[in-house]
């Protein structure tokens, strides 16, 4: 049997450099300091509970193998994008840099181009300088995300499925709206760590900007907090 530690994560700017600064910019424009202050509260407490989690967490080193979003590297060169992380002040680098100190191996999980066709593509937008572009490469970004989430969900469930030996153990850190769950093999037995579905209606739901869905928010950004 092997095992497959699923953490949905939430990205952080510190995640996204310095497109999550631009990206930060506009969603304080567009819901307000106050709301994107809880936000990052939630972003906050949620990221803890998880790296709490995994402080006590037993493992054999030799049988534990780490899979990552975004990374399309390995070996050195995949430390110095975890290194870089933790600079910036990321919490999702933090958790997996002590687990690589304590002997689990960190994996490469992705394709470069596919990684970059999803940045490049976010990029021109943010860069856009006039408020057309801007909404052309919106609606562009729109059109293709669904498909390259799609190859990107597919080539990462299969490296899982290559790399991950009989009787180890993987941790998979994803972004919530990746769906990899299906797409493994039916011998990888999956463990959400955080219900993946109330992080997707979290983030929904904030990314909505309705004032009437305040109480939802606030009950799934408490359910986001809970300890594990």
């Amino acid at each position: 049997m092997r095992k497959l530690i699923y953490v949905p994560i939430i990205h952080s700017a510190a995640d996204m450099g310095s497109l999550g600064k631009a990206m930060n910019h506009i969603e304080v424009s567009d819901s307000g300091a106050s709301r994107f202050e809880k936000h990052s509260q939630t972003i906050d407490g949620y990221w803890q509970s998880i790296e709490t989690y995994f402080d006590n967490f037993d493992f054999n080193p030799a049988k534990l193998k780490i899979y990552q979003d975004g990374m399309f590297l390995d070996g050195e060169m995949a430390l110095r994008i975890i290194n870089d992380g933790i600079s910036a002040g990321s919490k999702n680098s933090i958790i997996i840099s002590k687990l690589i100190q304590r002997g689990a191996a960190l994996m490469q999980t992705e394709e470069i181009k596919l990684v970059m066709d999803e940045y490049n593509s976010i990029q021109a937008m943010m860069k856009s300088k006039t408020y057309i572009r801007k909404i052309f490469h919106l609606l562009r970004y729109k059109l293709l995300k669904p498909i390259l989430l799609h190859r990107r969900d597919r080539y990462i469930s299969r490296r899982i499925g290559e790399t991950l030996a009989l009787n180890e153990t993987g941790i998979l850190f994803i972004g919530a709206f990746h769906h990899i769950i299906q797409r493994l093999p039916k011998d990888i037995s999956v463990i959400e760590l955080k219900q993946i579905e109330k992080v997707r209606k979290y983030q929904k739901t904030f990314q909505s900007l309705s004032k009437g869905n305040l109480p939802q928010l606030e009950k799934l950004a408490a359910d986001l907090r809970e300890k594990i």
